[in-house]
């Protein structure tokens, strides 16, 4: 439960940068308080009577391909082993009544009442786990925090399979029987998600599905939450050290015991801005008491919103009224994370599919025409067929991006000597007839051919179909603005917004601006609009340099 000072300290944020009366429930829930009855104060039920846990707000942030098949996975294994519970212990009753063999009741005739039945239960328990929060990540939370909930969850469920039963006068369910399938649904959920757990733990062992991350503080509770986060290698955090100034911000007891610990200050509080530019960082936890550095820790939140990196408070709430809010859980310590963009759910999984699907399959129906792109290239002008160049894509990790060769052999050594020759603004480089372009190659560009190896690198899950595009590492170098750096926080594409609306026509900053757009208001919808203007746009050649 907070302190008083900390929501006094909570009330000035929100009067001082006029934030927006938002209400979160303890179910998790955005909105006017239902679970304590009345709107406090702050607008917001940040206090936890009772000791109940809170609950983590719906991940809208683009998240991990990998987790979201494995989601999508868990949820169709979740309604799999539903009906396999509710067969079983239909059959189990059967017995102790009318022995039935196992033949037999699959040879039983479903009437239209049973088929409704079925599919409404399959669709108000998969409603009744995702409100339970069965499937955001659970990283940061214990097994006994989650059973609990597959424990509520799958009590509604079995309730709305009697109700349901009741409304469409089904009146052979009897009370043994729902307990029957109240115990296996309970046990197969836990089982699933223990395996699961058990899965991940495996894969971050061995360095896989890793998370950079930086606190900030050098407090003893700032040390504790590091050995903590040390002691616990199957989170898959990795400490990429602290940020302060050095000393000033603890108690001198604190101070030895973080200089005993040996952990590193990589940054001060002014030199966070550039660290997190020049460094791979997926989250920031701050560890600085809201009351006595309210002016400092709100500085790092907005630094960190501006770039796009998630960050989590412990154990306090903050409200800058820049982002919305998840709430995660180490063991029992809440914490709280502002996030940008709009990615996620099951779109997100649409999205994958597509990408793979449409990138394999054009790959192979085009093979043919790569194959005489390769050959012309080849007999046009020296040097390789593929352009390759270091990108900047999904959170600053650096690739190799694939591409035809458009010009001359070894043209990036000469671009120095061109540069006063630039047509574009900001940090991006673009003349519209750049004397080292090939014959071969004004053709490859005005038809856009010279772009289609990047689907080797959507295959490779690098990029994807639509995104911000990748940037040379010469231009992310120039970048002079945080704000630029969020269009990092998605992964990469071969087309976008800026593209199809005029592509190197388009004004440096309101290029980027498209990409924010894009990442704020993304749909699989928006996706699919994209893609049909870039293919009007290859085919008129508009805005091809």
């Amino acid at each position: 439960m907070l302190s008083t000072d900390t929501i006094s300290a909570l009330s000035h944020i929100i009067k001082d940068y006029n934030l927006p009366k938002t209400v979160l429930n303890l179910d998790g829930s955005i909105g006017p308080s239902r679970a304590l009855g009345f709107d406090n104060p702050l607008g917001v039920t940040c206090f936890n009577p009772g000791n109940v846990p809170f609950k983590a707000l719906k991940d809208q942030t683009m998240a991990p391909l990998r987790r979201q098949i494995l989601m999508a996975a868990l949820k169709i294994s979740d309604v799999m082993t539903m009906l396999l519970n509710l067969i079983l212990a239909a059959m189990l009753f059967s017995q102790q009544v009318t022995p039935i063999s196992v033949d037999h009741f699959f040879n039983l005739r479903l009437t239209v009442i049973h088929v409704v039945l079925l599919g409404g239960l399959v669709l108000l328990w998969h409603l009744i786990f995702v409100i339970s929060g069965l499937y955001r990540s659970r990283r940061l939370s214990n097994l006994k925090r989650e059973t609990l909930d597959i424990v509520k969850a799958t009590t509604l469920g079995t309730l709305a399979l009697y109700l349901l039963a009741g409304l469409l006068y089904v009146d052979n369910i009897p009370p043994m029987m729902l307990g029957v399938f109240w115990l296996g649904s309970v046990t197969t959920a836990v089982l699933l998600r223990i395996w699961m757990r058990s899965t991940l733990k495996w894969i971050r062992r061995r360095g896989r599905n890793l998370r950079h991350v930086l606190i900030v503080g050098t407090n003893s509770r700032a040390v504790q939450f590091a050995k903590e986060i040390e002691a616990k290698p199957e989170l898959g955090y990795i400490i990429s050290g602290f940020v302060d100034y050095k000393g000033q911000h603890c108690d001198l007891a604190a101070c030895e015991a973080f200089n005993q610990a040996g952990y590193p200050v990589v940054s001060n509080f002014d030199g966070l801005p550039a660290f997190l530019r020049q460094h791979v960082v997926d989250e920031v936890f701050v560890a600085l008491p809201v009351n006595s550095f309210y002016q400092e820790a709100l500085r790092i939140i907005n630094i960190c919103a501006e770039q796009g990196i998630i960050i989590r408070h412990l154990p306090e709430i903050f409200n800058t009224g820049r982002t919305r809010f998840k709430l995660k859980e180490i063991e029992e310590l809440s914490t709280v994370s502002p996030y940008n963009g709009s990615m996620g759910g099951w779109q997100i999984l649409a999205k994958w599919a597509l990408d793979k699907t449409l990138s394999a399959t054009i790959l192979l129906l085009l093979a043919p025409l790569f194959l005489i792109t390769a050959i012309v290239i080849k007999i046009d002008s020296r040097g390789s067929i593929f352009f390759i160049q270091e990108r900047v894509g999904f959170n600053k990790r650096v690739f190799r991006v694939f591409k035809f060769r458009t010009m001359t052999e070894n043209a990036h050594q000469t671009q120095s000597d061109l540069e006063h020759l630039n047509e574009a603004s900001g940090p991006v480089f673009k003349i519209s007839n750049d004397p080292r372009i090939t014959r071969v190659g004004k053709f490859l560009r005005k038809t856009s051919i010279d772009e289609f190896p990047q689907l080797v690198n959507v295959l490779k899950g690098d990029m994807s179909i639509v995104g911000p595009r990748p940037l040379p590492l010469r231009d992310f170098y120039g970048f002079n603005s945080d704000w630029l750096y969020r269009r990092f926080r998605v992964l990469p594409g071969i087309t976008c917004l800026w593209q199809v609306n005029g592509r190197s026509s388009v004004p440096f900053e309101k290029w980027m601006k498209m990409d924010l757009q894009y990442i704020d208001q993304w749909s699989l919808w928006l996706d699919l609009k994209i893609l049909a203007k870039t293919f009007w746009a290859v085919l008129s050649g508009t805005g091809a340099v």
